[in-house]
């Protein structure tokens, strides 16, 4: 059974071209699916055609007991959603069993962001030391908070994605999506600054385009940024959540506080739908009713 679902994995990246981390998560909940199937004697000679609605939700029911949260179970859903409709389209099965299936209810979290003063702090914690990795680090830090730019993005980053002379930077989205984003002035001498002196470092005698690099010359990855940005903000003594998506959240936030109109904010992160981007509508109202609550004086 995993052969087919090896086929539908292999639709989705050349036919869909959806994202390589997308696939993987698809492998994840697809496998996760065959194994539980096989524990339970299901998929024998008959495969797929003896999966029913039933089974899909004892299935459920057992990740709930494992302990997933409804964000997880919800995106094993719309999984098994996918890949049911895929096998009805292939005259593999006569009928889908997930048809009926509803994902858990989830309710919407906002996203984290720092405060302005947070993401001076990180920054500043960046340009400490003076040596080749204090000059990358401050160059990602300061190009994710002036583009909001997905980690992923920016680690794919070449050197001719980048137009320092024309002030921005393209990047692909997912879809393979390309955008194109101003960077102000000062990140610009920032990142000058690195592609100079600092980056020589790094690369030495190798060819490579990627713009960040590890000591060893390759492409920085997103774990090892992950550990570079966890480094700086505990310098610089930041104990809220941490995530590799932070800027991008601040960057946003940042933007809606200081007027900047909810399309253009939309534009910039490269979101298909502006519904995604209305999240940060709400972490930007809380901010307006803090400052509300601190500056009238019969709020106090």
């Amino acid at each position: 059974m995993r052969e087919d679902v090896d086929g539908f994995l292999h639709f989705m990246a050349v036919e869909r071209g959806v994202s390589p981390n997308t696939v993987s998560a698809y492998r994840t909940d697809l496998y996760q699916l065959v194994d539980y199937l096989a524990d339970n004697g299901v998929g024998g000679s008959s495969g797929w055609s003896e999966v029913d609605d039933r089974i899909v939700a004892d299935y459920l029911l057992k990740l709930h007991e494992l302990g997933y949260s409804e964000t997880t179970r919800a995106r094993k859903v719309a999984s098994a959603k996918s890949f049911f409709g895929f096998l009805l389209e292939e005259g593999v099965i006569a009928g889908d069993p997930t048809e009926n299936l509803s994902s858990p209810r989830l309710g919407r979290s906002l996203p984290d962001a720092l405060s302005v003063e947070e993401v001076a702090g990180l920054l500043e914690s960046a340009t400490l030391g003076g040596t080749p990795e204090s000059r990358r680090d401050h160059a990602m830090l300061e190009l994710l908070y002036a583009t909001g730019m997905r980690v992923s993005e920016l680690v794919s980053l070449n050197l001719d994605d980048v137009a320092l002379d024309q002030g921005g930077v393209r990047c692909f989205g997912k879809g393979s999506k390309e955008r194109v984003i101003p960077i102000h002035e000062r990140c610009v001498g920032v990142l000058r600054s690195y592609l100079d002196t600092a980056r020589a470092d790094f690369v030495g005698k190798r060819r490579n385009a990627a713009v960040f690099l590890n000591r060893k010359g390759q492409r920085l990855t997103r774990q090892g940024f992950w550990l570079i940005l966890k480094g700086h903000a505990k310098r610089a003594g930041i104990t809220a959540r941490i995530t590799p998506h932070t800027l991008r959240h601040s960057f946003a936030t940042h933007l809606l506080v200081g007027g900047a109109p909810l399309r253009h904010v939309q534009e910039l992160l490269g979101h298909a739908s502006i519904t995604t981007t209305q999240v940060y509508t709400h972490l930007s109202n809380e901010h307006v009713r803090a400052e509300y609550d601190k500056a009238h004086p019969r709020a106090r």
